[in-house]
């Protein structure tokens, strides 16, 4: 007869494989970020918010893809008829009546290059800035 482990005691007996591109994942109050870089942006907005220099700063804002009026759609083993595709920003808020977009960016992927460029010529008056 074998013994079983508990869960916790799986988690700390395997070990975790590395992120990707070397970002570690923080919490900072009820919020978990990608990385050390997002979550020092947050906490530099979110002192600005409190400031009164910025206003309604939001959280991950989705934008979806679409080509004209067709959404673009990602097909997989999952999702056979497909899901639609969204960039997904680190940031969002306003600068006076400007609307700024942010991502904390550690290294430009081929994937975010794409989607950003769709983002920007879908709505004109976005501008993604990395930060």
């Amino acid at each position: 007869m074998t013994e079983r482990m508990s869960t916790s005691e799986y988690r700390t007996a395997t070990p975790r494989k590395p992120s990707k591109y070397g970002n570690k994942k923080v919490r900072v109050g009820s919020h978990v970020f990608d990385s050390k870089r997002e979550a020092q942006r947050y906490l530099m907005l979110k002192a600005r918010q409190d400031a009164g220099e910025i206003s309604h700063l939001e959280l991950q804002p989705v934008f979806k893809l679409k080509v004209g009026d067709r959404p673009v759609l990602i097909r997989s083993k999952g999702y056979p008829n497909g899901r639609q595709a969204k960039y997904i920003a680190d940031f969002a808020y306003f600068d006076g009546h400007k609307r700024i977009v942010e991502d904390a960016k550690g290294f430009r992927t081929p994937e975010y290059k794409l989607k950003r460029a769709m983002v920007e010529a879908m709505f004109p008056a976005v501008k993604i800035v990395e930060v």
